[in-house]
């Protein structure tokens, strides 16, 4: 199958190549990039030197489309609209892993991000995230893949949000993030010198993914969910590590939240429910698809403490994107993906 990525130059389509290198079915035949127009992906990217030899080309996807079957779309939050909805014009599955179709509702996208350029595809997209619909991305034409700290947020959490558990106001949910979660971008927050041996939080319960999550939460629960959520910069390349703070309705166990974790994601090739007592680590998923999620009961306060960990570029952006589009086009789910993690 003929695959391309448009905005294959930043760190998520960076991503995207070295999966689809790997991908036994997808045939990487294109890749955009317009500040590297005209410049082989090699000479571009060393660690990429003979392995593919394509050139990137300006973003042309009325174009591009006619040797296509299936586009990933790693373009910025607003620039990715107008290509999504050109490559599906011409009949592109696509799987964007930008913000512009997560949101189900034009207002709250507008108030987050300000004038969509698609209005018209924003309630079409599948939310991409397969732990929770599976069943409506098989054979989808669009998936909006979910944002990094959203999943790591919302693997540990559905579960239980599932089950009726869950008192549905005052969550708190804490993210400490790689710095790649950014994008490559000249800023002085991201500078070596002014974040290593450092670390802060930002945008307080005022960052993008927190309506993200609210959605996908309260989808899983049947009814509002609020929640304040606190993401935080950590002197770290790859991976976000989230606490989420919540309430049960009744009392629970370590020992019974941990058994509903492990049963929820019996089944799930890529959700580890790590063994009792054993908390997350970034250095177990780092380069991996795999989310690690853990559950601790805080009994004496009435607190339920659920843990996860993953590769903010893989299972939070790139990784993800492919399985999306596994299962989009009726592939083994795993395809391409069964990575082990970086380690050391």
């Amino acid at each position: 199958m003929r695959v391309a990525v448009f905005g294959a130059s930043g760190y998520a389509g960076l991503e995207l190549l070295r999966i689809l290198l790997r991908h036994p079915r997808f045939e990487l035949v294109a890749v955009t990039s317009e500040q590297r127009a005209g410049q082989r992906v090699g000479e571009a990217f060393p660690a990429l030197r003979g392995q593919l030899d394509l050139v990137f080309q300006a973003s042309d996807p009325g174009r591009l489309a006619e040797g296509i079957e299936l586009a990933f779309t790693a373009l910025p939050h607003a620039a990715a609209a107008p290509t999504v909805a050109a490559l599906r014009r011409a009949g592109v599955a696509v799987a964007d892993l930008s913000a512009d179709f997560r949101l189900r509702e034009l207002p709250v996208y507008e108030t987050w991000y300000g004038a969509h350029a698609a209005p018209e595809l924003l309630g079409k997209a599948v939310y991409g995230l397969p732990e929770l619909h599976r069943e409506a991305l098989r054979g989808a034409e669009l998936v909006a893949c979910p944002g990094c700290y959203p999943t790591a947020a919302l693997l540990p959490l559905a579960p239980f949000l599932r089950a009726g558990l869950l008192e549905t106001a005052g969550l708190v949910v804490d993210s400490k993030s790689g710095v790649s979660g950014a994008g490559r971008k000249l800023e002085a927050g991201l500078l070596f010198a002014e974040l290593d041996e450092n670390a802060r939080a930002y945008q307080v319960a005022a960052h993008r993914h927190g309506p993200e999550i609210e959605q996908e939460a309260s989808r899983a629960a049947g009814e509002a969910v609020r929640l304040t959520f606190v993401p935080q910069l950590i002197p770290t390349i790859r991976g976000i590590l989230t606490s989420v703070f919540c309430r049960p309705k009744r009392g629970l166990t370590s020992d019974a939240a941990r058994a509903l974790l492990a049963e929820a994601y019996r089944e799930e090739p890529f959700v580890r429910v790590l063994p009792a007592g054993e908390t997350p680590s970034l250095s177990a998923v780092r380069g991996s698809n795999f989310c690690d999620v853990a559950a601790f009961a805080d009994e004496r306060n009435g607190t339920l403490v659920l843990l996860s960990a993953l590769d903010n570029l893989v299972k939070g952006a790139s990784g993800q994107a492919v399985q999306c589009a596994n299962l989009m086009q009726g592939l083994p789910e795993q395809s391409g993906l069964l990575e082990a993690a970086l380690a050391p």
